[in-house]
């Protein structure tokens, strides 16, 4: 289970591209998987919460600067890049509405793993995701009804409680047995946690895919545009923040990936719980090609390594 484990998350991009192309195969027995996405996402974020630890947070006090621009980058670069591109592409209704949701959600949960194979900082990394996450409740929610328009037939409220019910309960929950019971959380469950997360996001995308195979096939095109310009221009937006911030190389590089890599899942969860299944499009197909384009990158920095700073000592980086 351990060399499955291992492989499901090396092959992460391939299974789900995999993923999307079963739901355009199979939309009429995958299709009804869109419905369970809430409980899919609890999954996964019960297994993030189990990876995390005080530490992560403690980053915040040791290192602020760093922590508070990856903070704002995430919660600003994406949320008004999505609305530009949306407008910019011709996207209308729920489709626009879609790049929104991706846009305001907080960092993707595979954004740790993509640092750490690109030579960043793994424990800013995973200190950003930690930080977005639990504020996504209170900050995702006021910028999707700020640019998706006061006209949504939705309130703060019931975004908030959609967020608190399949994100924050859960890591809550996911931190709090490991804090408890670390020992066997470490030697029972941490190994096989990369392929419950990739299985969950697998079957996420497939059904989401499936509820959509006929707007894939007739306007996906267009949202498959906007959705790779999101991300190229997050990373690329979210590298020159961090480098004007003066951050170092490690740290640029753990800024971009957290800015460029979305919760696609909780996008999607939040569009089909209080929209339609068409608003999750856009997370769908972001899920695909964040992880693809991730993954690229990762190659890409992997042969670049940076050296450690003063700044981030050895004890602060850990997978």
């Amino acid at each position: 289970m351990r060399t499955v484990a291992e492989l499901a998350g090396r092959w992460f991009a391939v299974l789900v591209v995999l993923g999307g192309v079963a739901g355009l195969l199979a939309p009429d027995a995958l299709a009804p998987i869109a419905t369970q996405i809430p409980l899919f996402l609890g999954i996964i974020m019960f297994g993030m919460g189990l990876t995390l630890r005080g530490a992560d947070f403690a980053l915040v006090a040791r290192r602020p600067w760093a922590v508070l621009v990856g903070v704002v980058c995430q919660f600003t670069i994406m949320p008004l890049l999505a609305w530009g591109i949306g407008h910019l592409c011709g996207l209308e209704g729920e489709a626009l509405i879609g790049m929104i949701l991706v846009g305001a959600a907080p960092g993707g949960t595979a954004s740790n793993v993509i640092v750490y194979l690109a030579k960043g900082d793994t424990a800013l990394s995973v200190t950003l995701t930690s930080v977005s996450t639990v504020l996504a409740p209170l900050l995702t929610p006021a910028l999707v009804l700020w640019l998706a328009g006061s006209s949504l037939d939705v309130t703060y409220g019931s975004l908030v409680m959609s967020i608190v019910q399949v994100v924050l309960i859960p890591v809550v929950a996911g931190l709090l047995v490991r804090t408890f019971a670390g020992g066997l959380v470490e030697r029972y469950m941490l190994p096989y946690l990369p392929l419950v997360s990739v299985l969950g996001i697998v079957v996420v995308v497939a059904g989401i895919v499936a509820a959509n195979a006929d707007a894939v096939l007739g306007t996906g095109l267009l949202v498959a545009l906007a959705v790779v310009l999101h991300n190229g221009l997050g990373l690329l937006l979210g590298y020159g923040a961090a480098r004007a911030a003066g951050l170092d190389e490690s740290a640029r590089r753990a800024v971009s990936v957290e800015v460029g890599m979305q919760n696609s899942g909780l996008a999607a969860s939040l569009a089909t719980t209080h929209f339609t299944p068409a608003a999750a499009l856009p997370a769908a197909l972001f899920s695909v090609w964040h992880n693809v384009s991730g993954s690229v990158l990762a190659s890409f920095w992997s042969r670049r390594p940076v050296a450690v700073t003063a700044e981030r000592a050895p004890d602060d980086a850990h997978a």
